[in-house]
């Protein structure tokens, strides 16, 4: 036990002070010590402590108890109000918080977010690579050019190809002799 202790705060010492900081404020549930009993029963038939209904006791205990606080990464519906909280951490700042975790190697620790490696390969799984033109049976849209260069050279090509007819033609017929294929 004493080993594990240490080890998790030479782990703790070797953190970015950003990680570090997001670690004191949102411990890892791998890391949370057991929940200590709340002097406020979870049962329904429980009686709740005076002077506090069964709903106070509840948001009581919730508040007391740190596995429920809601992901910061995510935006948070209060029960109470109704009302939708913003994530506390933008996408920005989760990247930031993974990159750093990444580089650590204490991302399992963080909560789930959608910048995590685990949703980015699932969301790579389900959606595939999402650029235009890689799936089965797609085109590149491309540039005009682009587009219009494969036609472009293969009249080039049958004009080569039927360039020496067209020299003997203009030898009859070139300098004001009846020639009327003039490029416009």
């Amino acid at each position: 036990m004493a080993a594990t202790a240490e080890s998790y705060i030479k782990l703790a010492q070797s953190l970015p002070p950003q990680l570090l900081r997001f670690f004191t404020r949102y411990k890892p549930r791998i890391v949370e010590p057991p929940t200590v009993a709340t002097p406020f029963s979870t049962s329904k038939t429980s009686a709740a402590p005076p002077g506090l209904n069964t709903q106070q006791a509840t948001t009581l205990r919730h508040r007391l108890e740190p596995s429920h606080l809601p992901n910061p990464f995510r935006a948070f519906k209060n029960p109470e109000t109704g009302q939708w909280r913003d994530p506390i951490y933008s996408l920005r700042r989760q990247a930031d918080l993974v990159k750093m975790a990444r580089a650590n190697g204490v991302e399992e620790l963080l909560p789930y977010t959608v910048k995590g490696t685990d949703a980015r390969i699932q969301r790579r799984a389900e959606h595939g690579l999402r650029v235009k033109g890689t799936g089965v049976g797609q085109k590149i849209k491309g540039k005009a050019w682009e587009r219009t260069m494969k036609g472009r050279l293969e009249k080039r090509k049958q004009a080569m190809e039927g360039m020496p007819k067209l020299i003997a033609e203009w030898k009859l017929k070139g300098h004001g002799r009846g020639w009327k294929k003039y490029p416009k």
